[in-house]
């Protein structure tokens, strides 16, 4: 991947249907897990989006650089903190160039390719919203988006 648009594009595709995911939650679904030692719902969608922060900011830094924490009181406050956090990455990622695309990275003791952290990171995020559909489910919402937007 060396065009930035192209790669946002794609993790747009899947970051818009989080969004979509958190719409009918309520502040009392964010605090269940499906097992005790589980991420809460909340602690599992800032994990999703402060893991996102990170990678493009250490790819944008060239060294690892450690995303932003959220906080929140409802679940109207998590959404706009979700959407805030999608607005402050995307810009971020707007600015990369193909050098630092394509610069070796030191992560955790791995020589890293900026694009491939980025690629990475998207895995991550698909694979955690994956369980957040499951999370769902469970906290009984029945009303969920399809797992990525066509549009």
């Amino acid at each position: 991947m060396t065009n930035i648009n192209e790669f946002i594009a794609g993790w747009k595709s899947h970051r818009n249907v989080l969004h979509d995911m958190l719409a009918e939650v309520t502040t009392e679904q964010l605090s269940f897990k499906p097992w005790e030692k589980g991420m809460t719902v909340a602690e599992l969608v800032l994990h999703i989006t402060g893991a996102m922060d990170m990678f493009a900011k250490t790819v944008q830094h060239g060294v690892y650089t450690p995303g932003s924490k959220q906080s929140f009181a409802s679940a109207e406050e998590l959404r706009a903190g979700v959407a805030a956090a999608t607005e402050q990455t995307e810009a971020i990622l707007r600015t990369l160039t193909p050098e630092q695309l394509a610069q070796s990275i030191d992560f955790f003791g791995n020589p890293v390719p900026g694009f491939a952290l980025l690629q990475n990171a998207k895995d991550h995020e698909i694979h955690h919203k994956g369980q957040l559909f499951t999370y769902l489910r469970l906290a009984g919402i029945e009303k969920l988006p399809f797992f990525v937007s066509r549009g």
